[in-house]
């Protein structure tokens, strides 16, 4: 329940997220919740209906004088969470704390928190440690307007963004569990290149390539130099390999070395235009993305107020509150 404006600027808002596919999703809830009373923090809860109600309530929260809103949720979650957010006339004001409960905690884990450990995540927002972060956006014209999605991942388009769509097609864990072997089968088997044409750096770049992912962050592997505070964003732009190339490449991106790929063509930018993409599928942040093109992707420095984390302590007393 929201309370009036001005008694919500010490009150967490919280949206919580259930894990897709879970058996039971209200059990995370209840640890998240017993802890939260223990800790003595005060906090309003939304609980989202689906995906589409993320991006609402987050809003919602920030419209209503919330200046700390936590999402216990993934980077699908946390995209939705973040457009909200940008959205609200109050986002200055606003203090984000993450609580990674997704099938992909990719942004959470590159700050060091652990799914599997919503007490650390709990302590170190309400030490309250804020850092302004980046936020990359895509731009496009539809029928309606111009329109503007945000996201902290990776903007992906090509193979990766296909692979994303099979996964978001099942919902249930074993379901998942097969789609990720046919979205691998895919990947080794069924590979193509698309034409595309981008414009970046004072350069039109026409070529086909396999996939393009554009970082803010490390994106899954897939721009692993990325960082969401540099005001940079990452281009990488993979054409399509032989079979054991793809191997290769499998290999690479599990270890984190695909700027060694030979066949990735790596930029770093504040902007980019893309202005064909050959009907190649898009993804941004873990969900399928059906923009228009041309397309401009860029970048907004120090647009977020994000609540990292601080190391773990064996001692859980020793957090500020």
């Amino acid at each position: 329940m929201i309370k009036a404006h001005n008694d919500n600027r010490h009150r967490w808002g919280i949206i919580y997220c259930p894990r897709v596919g879970a058996w039971k999703p209200m059990k995370r809830w209840s640890e998240i919740r017993d802890y939260l009373k223990e800790r003595g923090v005060e906090y309003d809860l939304l609980q989202s209906e689906n995906f589409s109600s993320i991006e609402r309530l987050t809003r919602v929260l920030a419209d209503n004088g919330y200046e700390t809103i936590v999402l216990v949720g993934g980077d699908g979650a946390l995209q939705d969470a973040i457009n909200g957010i940008m959205a609200s006339e109050n986002r200055s004001r606003v203090a984000f704390g993450l609580v990674p409960n997704g099938i992909a905690n990719d942004f959470a884990r590159y700050w060091g928190l652990d799914a599997g450990d919503y007490k650390h995540a709990i302590d170190c927002i309400m030490a309250h440690r804020t850092r302004a972060v980046d936020v990359g956006y895509c731009s496009y014209t539809t029928a309606e307007g111009e329109q503007t999605r945000y996201f902290l991942n990776v903007l992906n388009i090509g193979l990766t963004a296909h692979l994303v769509e099979i996964a978001n097609r099942r919902r249930y864990l074993f379901a998942r569990a097969a789609s990720s072997l046919t979205g691998l089968a895919h990947l080794l088997f069924h590979r193509q290149n698309y034409n595309m044409k981008i414009t970046l750096n004072n350069q039109t770049v026409e070529q086909k390539f396999m996939m393009l992912c554009i970082g803010n962050s490390r994106g899954y592997g897939m721009t692993p130099s990325a960082v969401p505070y540099n005001g940079r964003l990452d281009v990488s732009a993979i054409k399509m390999p032989k079979f054991l190339g793809m191997l290769q490449g499998l290999y690479m991106v599990a270890r984190r070395k695909i700027m060694n790929y030979k066949l990735m063509v790596p930029f770093r930018t504040t902007e980019i235009l893309i202005e064909s993409v050959d009907n190649a599928r898009a993804g941004i942040d873990g969900r399928p993305f059906a923009p228009t093109y041309p397309m401009r992707v860029g970048i907004e420095p120090e647009a977020f107020n994000f609540i990292i984390p601080n190391r773990k302590k064996q001692n859980r007393t020793k957090y500020d509150n």
